[in-house]
């Protein structure tokens, strides 16, 4: 990897629950989980059962070295987690972050109780990685390598969100994953997170026409993330998070349309990636 390159790679773009089947494989069936290698630094967001072969390449190619952050743990967020290969090799040095719980439940007490029997056949004593937890509260800025600035933002999702953006070489990528927005209102702490952004990466699970009938589900759309790109500058709309019974025509469909009201909108994809040069 080039020093001087930002790498997104998408290993899970799916919400709620993985799919498979020949109608999904052109967008594929993982659950949320991105890559960032900013230089030579390694970060994940979140841990879908698209970090499960994540992991698998990571450790092939002997990285050891890994920033894993959660937005929050629903489910589909963090079960890729116990199957992630590198939290069983004893040379792996993994920091784990999480911030969506503050004053509830620790990160450490969060892994704790996920990796636990009945729910899973072995505690989370099993790993072999060094695994450091990490606690902020939303609205902290993190720095958790050199040349990296993370900053963190609360999102509308039922038990809690965090919302990511993430600087480095001079660009910034948010992840805004999972939102629900307000009918005319554009949240300023999304705005806030997307300024100016090299690529926003959004929570577009549902349409304008179903969002009635899914209100207080905690999701948002690609007609709000066109809305919220365009006032606050971004140039790049990664539609992401889709619905589990999304096919590949219905979503190549979506990502027309909204190509058609944003130039730099796109459906992401398992195993897409993007690079940004240092500026």
């Amino acid at each position: 990897m080039n020093d001087d390159t930002l790498l997104v790679k998408f290993w899970g773009v799916r919400g709620s629950v993985p799919v498979s089947g020949p109608e999904f494989l052109h967008y594929g069936g993982n659950t949320a989980s991105i890559e960032l290698q900013c230089g030579g630094h390694r970060l994940f967001l979140d841990a879908g059962s698209g970090l499960r072969p994540a992991g698998e390449i990571l450790r092939a190619g002997g990285v050891t070295d890994i920033d894993l952050f959660f937005t929050h743990c629903h489910y589909d967020h963090i079960i890729g987690f116990p199957f992630f290969m590198p939290i069983h090799d004893k040379d792996a040095r993994i920091n784990v972050w999480s911030g969506h719980l503050a004053g509830r439940m620790t990160t450490q007490e969060m892994l704790t109780e996920f990796m636990l029997p009945p729910w899973f056949p072995a505690k989370l004593d099993v790993c072999k990685a060094n695994i450091t937890c990490n606690d902020f509260i939303s609205g902290d800025v993190l720095q958790p390598r050199e040349g990296i600035t993370i900053r963190t933002g609360s999102l509308n999702h039922p038990g809690g969100c965090i919302g990511y953006r993430i600087e480095w070489g001079g660009r910034a990528i948010a992840l805004i994953s999972d939102t629900e927005h307000e009918p005319g209102k554009l949240d300023p702490a999304v705005l806030k997170l997307i300024e100016d952004a090299d690529l926003v990466i959004y929570d577009c699970t549902y349409l304008e026409a179903e969002m009635e009938r899914k209100r207080g589900y905690g999701h948002s759309t690609w007609q709000q993330g066109v809305k919220l790109c365009e006032a606050a500058g971004a140039r790049g709309l990664a539609m992401f998070h889709h619905d589990p019974r999304r096919t590949d025509e219905e979503l190549k469909a979506i990502e027309q349309q909204a190509k058609e009201a944003f130039a730099g909108a796109f459906a992401a994809r398992d195993g897409q990636e993007l690079k940004f040069s240092r500026r």
